[in-house]
């Protein structure tokens, strides 16, 4: 039985799998090196893995003399192709106009302007001055949210955000009623997005393909920050921002652009520029040490890290009776902005309360973060204003920096700029396990790891297992990432089919590096290219360079503990370093 069908497609002959759709066949041809052999089909609903079928209409090919939906419709033996005939840009051309007609045309003032995959088809298909939305049909912005924004009038009914929040996120904070263009879509709660369930994960953000939704702009804040001549204002950058901000600036995806980022950093004008790399370590010491006590003294197992503020918040409002399985360790960002605000004030001479503090994040969920109870380690807020990738990529636009022309061999500001190449996978998923692993073993065995590479923690399968033997002493840890995956572990270890003494969980599928305030990437990107692999192949390499991979070796780490915490768990550290949660 032949497992191939012979089609043609503009004229081309092609031998492809039988029982793929048109638009698989479309995408196959994209993966050709001879450009006159690809054809692209043109998308606007379809993401791999959120939305399968293309309903927006401009998914449409003529197969043997008719139009029909390329993503619904499966080839066959002989079956005769085109993607450009007049009746078919004709019928996007009309799909494009209904979408437009429901659509607030303010591109000139959109955050998502010029990477947005409806603009991007306007272009194409030649639409120049189309007719703004009359002012009854406009719609308030939902704003409630601290971290996002969502405008309706922007919204195209694509669905993307309702399937990423309800399959991939196990949330649904956003649903649907009704169907087409007539659909409304809306948070789950009457009351707005802050209303609902909404973890903050910023993964409708990052898969909406205009601006319907965003993440809540705080560049202004920074600028203001800035500007003021009492302000001793310190920015810390996380480990995923290297390895994406480039993809905002042409550079191939998966580029570490970490020397380039900390001269962009310095020219904004920032008093002092550091690597959360050195909170990431100091989140090690913290938690691996936590581990050890647990695992030693009977205590709370598994522990659950507690790095990603999506899934704290997750766990905060579908796992409560789960609250004391999870480190009482703050995230990276947070720790170091509290030592900024106490161990670094003393040294530099500076009253914390003239310290503002901000953070480059991948995420949308750190603007929540720093507004929880219980963030401010020195009295005073640990982080005052948290910027994604994006903002940052903004206001280096708006201030003309061309990351480019950075210098890629420029460091970052001590004490709190080292950080070590456990420190840097942080961004991907398994990054934190093994990073913790790293120095755990070290702890529990007090011997030198042999090899610090834990290759079985690796990897962008949504949930991963594996058994560390560690001197004799087995230790048993899971990963997850995208909390429908965290969903479905957590219900197998509360069922007791599953038993682990450690376990990661990352809200965004494949960790931070996929992080809601990352750059976005459209549809053919991220169906040809696995784009968290790519970029957690870089904080791969940027780890495998560094000179120094665990956290207890990094000597501005033992300074710290040395001059000022004293030593992991102590009281200092809880002080400063720890945080407590409450069931929603």
């Amino acid at each position: 039985m032949m497992n191939t069908v012979n089609i043609k497609i503009n004229g081309y002959d092609y031998t492809m799998k039988k029982g793929i759709t048109i638009l698989d066949a479309s995408f196959e041809t994209l993966k050709m090196k001879r450009e006159y052999l690809q054809h692209q089909i043109p998308t606007l609903y379809y993401l791999k893995g959120v939305v399968d079928i293309d309903e927006s209409g401009v998914c449409v090919v003529e197969a043997d003399g008719e139009i029909v939906n390329a993503s619904v419709t499966r080839i066959k033996e002989g079956m005769v192709i085109e993607t450009k005939t007049p009746a078919v840009m004709a019928a996007r051309k009309e799909a494009l106009a209904k979408i437009l007609a429901i659509h607030n045309k303010s591109c000139i003032y959109c955050a998502r302007s010029t990477s947005c995959e409806l603009q991007n088809l306007l272009h194409e298909y030649g639409f120049t001055n189309e007719p703004e939305l009359p002012m009854s049909k406009i719609e308030l912005l939902d704003t409630s949210s601290k971290v996002l924004v969502r405008d309706n009038n922007k919204c195209i009914r694509c669905k993307r955000c309702i399937n990423v929040c309800a399959k991939m996120q196990a949330v649904s904070a956003i649903a649907c009623t009704g169907n087409g263009l007539d659909a409304v879509i809306a948070p789950s709660s009457l009351k707005g997005l802050a209303a609902a369930s909404c973890v903050n994960c910023g993964q409708c953000v990052a898969v909406c393909p205009v601006g319907a939704l965003t993440e809540k702009d705080q560049t202004e804040e920074v600028r203001k920050a800035l500007a003021d001549p009492e302000k001793y204002v310190v920015v810390q950058v996380a480990p995923a921002v290297r390895a994406a901000l480039g993809e905002a600036f042409e550079f191939p995806i998966g580029v570490d652009v970490e020397g380039r980022i900390a001269e962009a950093l310095k020219r904004l004008g920032f008093d002092k520029v550091f690597d959360t790399k050195f909170g990431a370590d100091l989140t090690i010491m913290e938690e691996a040490h936590e581990l050890v006590e647990r695992i030693q003294n009977d205590g709370v197992l598994p522990m659950l890290t507690s790095c990603c503020p999506g899934w704290i918040k997750y766990a905060e409002h579908f796992y409560p009776d789960m609250l004391d399985n999870l480190s009482s360790c703050k995230s990276p960002h947070q720790m170091q902005g509290a030592v900024i605000k106490s161990y670094v004030a003393q040294k530099e001479g500076i009253a914390k309360e003239n310290i503002v503090t901000v953070s480059v994040m991948p995420c949308t969920a750190k603007k929540f973060e720093i507004t929880r109870d219980d963030e401010n380690g020195a009295g005073v807020p640990d982080v005052d204003i948290s910027i994604t990738t994006n903002e940052l990529a903004k206001m280096l636009k708006d201030a003309e920096i061309q990351l480019e022309a950075m210098n890629p061999k420029s460091v970052f500001d001590n004490p709190l700029g080292i950080g070590t190449g456990a420190g840097v996978i942080f961004g991907a998923t398994g990054g934190v396990m093994e990073a913790a692993l790293r120095t755990a073993a070290e702890t529990i065995s007090g011997k030198p790891l042999e090899n610090v590479d834990f290759k079985a923690v690796r990897g962008m399968n949504g949930i991963k297992e594996a058994s560390v033997d560690i001197d004799g002493t087995e230790i048993k840890v899971a990963i997850a990432s995208g909390l429908a995956n965290a969903n479905a572990l957590l219900t197998r270890i509360k069922s007791g089919e599953a038993d682990y003494q450690f376990v990661e969980i990352m809200a965004c599928p494949g960790g931070c590096v996929n992080g809601g305030g990352q750059p976005h990437q459209d549809a053919k990107t991220r169906r040809l290219v696995d784009v968290p692999a790519e970029r957690a192949a870089a904080l791969y390499r940027n780890d495998a360079g560094s000179s120094i991979r665990k956290s207890h070796e990094n000597p501005y780490i033992k300074a710290v503990y040395e001059e000022y915490l004293g030593e992991p768990g102590s009281e200092k550290a809880h002080e400063l370093l720890h945080t407590t949660y409450a069931a929603r």
